[in-house]
């Protein structure tokens, strides 16, 4: 597909580096917008896009354009998806996808009614490993399903620390990088919790969390414990635990490999390497789905989206933790 890309910021530059390297495949890009002039044209003579625009409207009016990545901050999200979409353009929105699950159910319903395609772009849903790992654990290959962690953090400063816990721009660990752990939990568990406490919360001056200990209980009887931070550096470590054994994830966000090991037999070391860096999973999924007129994927769903945008949400009710101009 001729691919365009809205804002320019670090995320987007992974995406475009994943179209470059997919040439072969057919995908290329076709535009960029931003709100800045200066940066559009840069990132154009940076990875070869034929055109850019100094706004977001220009480029969805593009004709050239088959689809477009949004890349702006989280509470820009629905009125950015809505854009494209009001201008023909399939969608594959950066995750979080929208701040409630109400603007996420609207959008879902635009797509289906325009007959375009949109998708919330958590990629690791996506991941060779991760198709196997769920095949694993249906098959009962370590038993019936027990307890689960899984952690992720890293430290940042300055303007970009400000970005990150902006209220006004939904900032914050929780959806920021908590989302890959409560989605994890969602691909391994397959349910909704039906219970989530907040062992530990630490806010920022900014009224948004940077960190935070959840416990997670799910209709199975399994339990989970979920740590998220922005401001301390862990390892994105995850170990699932069944009956029969166990499956460790040393990276569970760039799940390249993973160790199985089974009561009383020596571990299995099991790899699937990325064919370029792992966002090309999710931009083979869009193609696909775009091309035999798709509205949305059915290895990640609107109603697993809109659940996990929910549980967010909730999350954050329970701390009183709302957004700049959130109601």
């Amino acid at each position: 597909m001729n691919w365009g890309i809205l804002a320019t910021g670090t995320i987007a530059n992974k995406f475009a580096t994943t179209v470059n390297a997919m040439a072969a495949e057919g995908e290329q890009l076709a535009a960029v917008g931003s709100r800045r002039a200066e940066s559009a044209k840069a990132f154009a003579a940076q990875y070869n896009i034929p055109h850019w625009y100094a706004s977001y409207e220009e480029l969805a009016a593009d004709p050239a354009v088959d689809a477009i990545y949004i890349a702006t901050p989280n509470a820009l999200h629905y009125e950015n998806c809505k854009l494209c979409l009001e201008h023909g353009k399939h969608v594959l929105c950066e995750k979080p996808f929208t701040i409630n699950a109400e603007q996420a159910k609207e959008l879902y319903a635009l797509a289906e009614k325009k007959q375009l395609f949109i998708m919330e772009a958590f990629w690791i849903r996506f991941l060779p490993l991760y198709a196997k790992l769920q095949q694993m654990l249906a098959d009962g290959v370590i038993g019936t399903l027990q307890t689960i962690t899984c952690q992720y953090g890293f430290t940042t400063e300055g303007a970009r620390r400000e970005r990150k816990f902006n209220s006004a721009l939904g900032g914050g660990a929780l959806l920021d990088i908590g989302i890959y752990n409560l989605g994890f939990l969602q691909m391994v568990t397959g349910q909704q919790p039906q219970n989530v406490q907040t062992e530990e919360l630490r806010l920022t001056e900014y009224g948004t969390d940077e960190y935070s200990k959840l416990r997670l209980a799910y209709p199975s009887g399994c339990t989970a414990e979920s740590v998220q931070t922005i401001g301390q550096r862990l390892t994105r470590m995850a170990c699932i635990v069944g009956t029969k054994g166990r499956i460790t994830l040393p990276d569970f966000q760039y799940a390249e490999h993973m160790t199985l090991e089974l009561d009383g037999q020596p571990p299995q070391e099991l790899d699937f390497p990325f064919d370029v860096n792992g966002f090309e999973y999710q931009i083979r999924e869009v193609s696909r789905c775009a091309a035999t007129g798709r509205h949305h994927s059915s290895i990640y769903t609107p109603q697993q989206s809109i659940a996990l945008t929910q549980l967010m949400y909730d999350i954050r009710m329970a701390w009183g933790m709302k957004f700049e101009g959130e109601e």
